[in-house]
């Protein structure tokens, strides 16, 4: 193909190629099947791509002739056989389909297979097999703690002493240790499994570090609770890797799920980026790290079950997308947007951010349903009136606007009459009784809201005469007692969304900021309410800081409500702030439930952890007998080469100490991060029997 040739131009000439081939084309509309060789205009790709995935001797030959198609499409090599060179061409079938499908050439929607079309700049993301099996996490976290909100570490270092000049005068300090700090250095390896690689990886894991927790404290767990038909009553905090951890759950908790929520990491292009370790391969790897998880999930999920995931503006119309592809662009609800910032994140170029949106998709859009928010306080507060029936506010009986006149309501003009005295309301016309009809004060005859059995039946609770200037009307009571509640609307502005809330809500428990951008409990728990009835379960797989726990408690303190959680985070503030913040809830509300923590045993995440620690080469190497020695590498690693060659090559030595972890770190088999549960048994990867018995408790299965 010549250098400079653009799709525009290369689609043409396929086009031109193609017309050679009747079977392929569709006719267009109106036009008889014997004119189709006079009217090709409507390609059939869905045809197309079946006839080159089997090779078809035809098209390919075609696409072979032309010498642009050619260049683009097949790769050229060279046989030698008994003295005599040959050319042989091999087609690119994925390179083909994926151009097809990125340059649409005129063909029938009708016909075309949907494919919404997230690519990675070189294939379709739904075709792409890949897995990203880790990531950043909240507040891109990896090495030490996060000790400060600016993203610095505090550390001391060993200074000679030192003589410098201030205000003309010299100063002589000490030698001695000096407080510093420096920008925190956030190490993250990508590691991405292609499917090809993957065998064991989803396999059930082994679970170790049972603990329950209640408002009393700590406990140990000589039980899981599961309901009469068998699903798991606790609620449960699990540590691990949560693509995995996911699968582990799938058994247990197929079609069982109500609610998916997350907050996952942003991947903004400002402070508060969670994903930015990798900026060339950033946008694809986010989206194959989210596409492997909501796959995972939606299994999970009941028939009438949803799917809510918060995403700010750089990701949301990419996220939209593939939630589209994953769920169904029928089953697509809405997006909400929630002020969670009202002045605005003031480092954004353009337009400071005040908002995120929350997207719902249903698992199946017409089993799905949406609860109301309840009564908001201002709408309580509009109910002043009491009687014995409880609190009221009152609406005119008589209709206004649209279809309000008395020929628009045969039936519903009729006399009401009242005695003043003696408050009594009748439709019977009695002596010295007012006759109160639904006339304006335009004097036009209007229409009554109810007809006369209607009123007969609710006068006593509902109806209320009163007295304006000496002229007598009719009220209902509209009852505080018979609201079901507001709506959801598509803009929530509660000033108890903000983060300042969700940071406050952590302060005080803790006494302290503990963590950075928590979610509003507020906010959540209204999320939860309008999906969720009182026996739920939830699942939020980027648990964070626990807000989502911390809202299940409260709403069903709230409502009697009985709804389990299920929590999963990697990051170790799962037992100094997860953990921590949902038992205090427990304990300073009184509530009489109680949490199961556990975790994904780990193996070769473990070995991760170690590489990734190391703080030179020389520890590297020191560590790579222990890597070889007691985990599981891979089996297409030239040990002794690497060993006695590659590590001492001064190539080698020459790279970032980051790059060396990275060679490291492939050296590990993704298969084995975690320990099988048809392995644990093994002494070498040393889980006690009690650790053994409750995993297969868990899994509801024999040993």
């Amino acid at each position: 193909m010549a250098p400079n040739m653009n799709n525009t131009k290369l689609k043409q000439i396929i086009f031109k190629v193609l017309k050679s081939d009747d079977r392929i084309w569709n006719s267009p509309c109106g036009v008889e099947n014997t004119q189709r060789g006079k009217d090709k205009t409507e390609l059939n790709q869905t045809l197309l791509f079946d006839l080159v995935e089997h090779i078809d001797e035809k098209v390919i030959g075609l696409l072979l002739q032309n010498e642009d198609a050619r260049n683009k499409f097949f790769v050229k090599i060279t046989r030698t056989e008994q003295g005599r060179s040959q050319d042989v061409y091999v087609f690119k079938t994925n390179d083909f389909k994926f151009f097809m499908e990125e340059n649409k050439i005129d063909n029938s929607y009708t016909q075309y297979k949907n494919k919404i079309g997230l690519t990675d700049g070189k294939r379709f993301l739904k075709d792409n097999g890949e897995v990203v099996l880790n990531f950043p996490f909240k507040d891109c976290v990896l090495e030490g703690g996060q000790s400060t909100e600016e993203g610095t570490d505090t550390y001391f270092a060993y200074e000679e002493e030192k003589t410098k000049t201030v205000n003309k005068e010299k100063v002589t300090e000490p030698a001695g240790y000096k407080k510093k700090q420096a920008k925190r250095k956030e190490i993250f390896f990508n590691q991405v499994l292609a499917q090809d690689e993957i065998d064991r990886l989803f396999d059930e894991k082994a679970l170790v570090n049972w603990k329950r927790f209640t408002k009393d404290g700590e406990q140990e767990v000589k039980e899981i609770k599961r309901d009469e038909n068998g699903t798991i009553k606790d609620n449960l905090i699990i540590k691990g890797n949560n693509l995995l951890a996911l699968h582990s759950l799938k058994k247990q908790f197929a079609g069982k799920i109500k609610l998916i929520y997350i907050d996952p990491p942003y991947n903004t292009s400002t402070s508060a980026n969670t994903f930015a370790y990798n900026n060339t391969f950033n946008h694809s790897s986010w989206l194959t790290f989210m596409r492997n998880r909501m796959e995972a999930t939606k299994d999970l999920l009941k028939d009438e079950g949803l799917f809510v995931t918060a995403i700010d503006h750089y990701e949301l119309f990419y996220l939209g997308v593939l939630a589209d592809e994953i769920f169904g662009r029928e089953n697509r609800m809405g997006v909400i947007a929630a002020v969670h910032n009202p002045g605005g994140r003031q480092d954004d170029k353009f337009f400071p951010t005040a908002h995120e949106n929350i997207i719902f998709y249903a698992k199946n859009l017409s089993l799905a349903s949406i609860n109301t928010l309840g009564l908001s306080e201002e709408k309580i507060k509009q109910f002043k009136i009491s009687d014995k029936y409880g609190k009221y506010k009152l609406r005119g009986f008589r209709r206004s606007g649209n279809n309000s006149n008395r020929e628009d309501g045969p039936g519903l003009y009729y006399p009401v009459y009242f005695d003043p005295i003696n408050k009594i309301i009748s439709l019977d016309k009695k002596q010295d009784y007012i006759e109160i009809l639904p006339i304006d004060d335009k004097n036009t005859e209007k229409c009554w809201r109810w007809g006369k059995d209607t009123f007969q039946k609710k006068q006593d609770k509902y109806i209320e005469v009163v007295e304006r200037n000496g002229k007598y009307d009719i009220y209902v009571k509209e009852r505080e007692c018979d609201y079901i509640g507001e709506k959801a609307k598509t803009i929530w502005t509660n000033n108890k969304y903000t983060g300042q809330t969700g940071t406050n809500s952590i302060k005080k428990i803790f006494g302290e900021k503990v963590f950075t951008y928590p979610k509003s409990p507020y906010m959540m728990k209204d999320i939860l309410k309008i999906t969720t009835n009182k026996n739920d379960i939830v699942i939020d797989y980027h648990a964070g800081s626990g807000t989502t726990a911390h809202a299940v408690l409260e709403l069903n303190k709230d409502d009697g409500g009985s709804r389990k959680f299920i929590m999963i985070e990697q990051m170790d503030y799962i037992n100094t702030v997860t953990c921590p913040r949902v038992q205090k809830v427990m304990e300073k509300e009184n509530i009489d439930d109680s949490f199961i923590y556990f975790e994904l045993a780990k193996w070769n995440e473990t070995a991760k952890e170690k590489i990734i620690a190391c703080e030179s080469l020389e520890k590297l190497e020191k560590l790579f007998d222990t890597l070889y020695e007691n985990y599981f590498l891979n089996y297409t690693l030239k040990i002794k080469e690497f060993k006695e060659k590659v590590i001492k090559e001064e190539n080698f030595k020459k790279l970032s100490l980051d790059e060396q972890k990275r060679m490291f770190l492939t050296m590990l088999d993704l298969n084995q991060m975690y320990v099988q549960k048809t392995e644990m048994a093994d002494k070498k990867f040393g889980i006690d029997k009690k650790d053994r018995k409750l995993t297969f408790e868990f899994y509801n299965s024999e040993k």
